[in-house]
């Protein structure tokens, strides 16, 4: 899919930012590739492509290869040039790239077996960094790393035969149950969590009910069905409109807060269709 001229001016605005954080494609010289949000490298590559920007675009090409740049042999990302490499960056960093459609690259193949070989007890993935202090919560996986790390698996060949991440899926249906704060960053589900967020930048509704819509073993769940209710009670007409948008996107036309997007429709739309392919003898 090729960017549409309905779209050209939001193209150009995430591209005048390709220089913010003092290096190409919106990193710092030093590489911080999560640095800036939203308009960090990570997540402008993911809003271009979101916009139908194609991956060989010498654009994300750049990106992708910044991105292999900070790949090391065991499989993880060095998205930061000191400091502890963490599951939940070197998972960002897979999605990406499975996006850009790099997932049978030998390396990526190595860093989804690496994010398999480190899966926590509890199905998920979790970090040993503990911002909030520590407590009988903590001892829980990070909720959206989780999510964010299913959506690079079902972008590789046999994610649905994979049985640990039907464990991975069981852990976040479950946290449809808690609700509470989980994990050492403390995700929980609540009032800013059942707000529509589009694009998919965080932890919410919107992206929850949609990574998992690809895995078999969610898709009949009540606990997935009730959030598929919740997705649905928003999608009024069958569209979709942002209740959430961070403030420095909220010029962009594709995400405008209150006001039907086509894109994240067209995301809601792949949700029916994973259901309906499922329900399909």
């Amino acid at each position: 899919m090729a960017v549409s001229e309905r779209y050209r001016a939001d193209v150009e605005a995430i591209l005048s930012h390709r220089h913010d954080n003092g290096a190409d494609f919106w990193t710092t010289p030093d590489k911080r590739l999560l640095k800036g949000a939203p308009f960090s490298a990570l997540e402008s590559a993911l809003f271009l492509l979101e916009l139908g920007m194609e991956p060989e675009d010498p654009v994300l090409r750049g990106v992708a290869e910044l991105f292999f740049s900070t790949w090391r042999e065991d499989g993880r990302f060095q998205v930061y040039p000191t400091g502890g490499i963490y599951p939940c960056q070197t998972a960002h960093a897979a999605h990406l790239l499975c996006r850009m459609g790099y997932a049978s690259d030998p390396r990526l193949q190595k860093t989804l077996r690496h994010l398999l070989d480190i899966q926590y007890a509890d199905g998920g993935w979790r970090c040993n960094k503990f911002s909030f202090g520590r407590g009988p919560e903590t001892e829980y996986s990070n909720p959206f790393p989780t999510l964010v790390a299913l959506d690079a698996f079902r972008l590789s060949d046999d994610w649905n035969h994979e049985p640990a991440l039907s464990r991975a899926v069981e852990f976040l249906l479950e946290h449809w149950r808690i609700r509470k704060p989980i994990g050492p960053c403390h995700y929980g589900i609540g009032t800013l969590f059942l707000q529509v967020e589009y694009p998919f930048r965080n932890y919410n509704l919107f992206y929850y009910v949609y990574v998992l819509s690809f895995y078999d073993c969610a898709r009949q769940d009540p606990r997935f069905l009730e959030a598929l209710a919740a997705l649905e009670s928003k999608a009024g007409n069958g569209q979709i409109v942002p209740e959430r948008v961070v403030p420095k996107l909220a010029q962009l036309s594709f995400c405008k807060k209150g006001a039907p997007s086509a894109l994240a429709t067209a995301r809601y739309h792949e949700i029916l269709a994973n259901l309906d392919r499922a329900a399909q003898p």
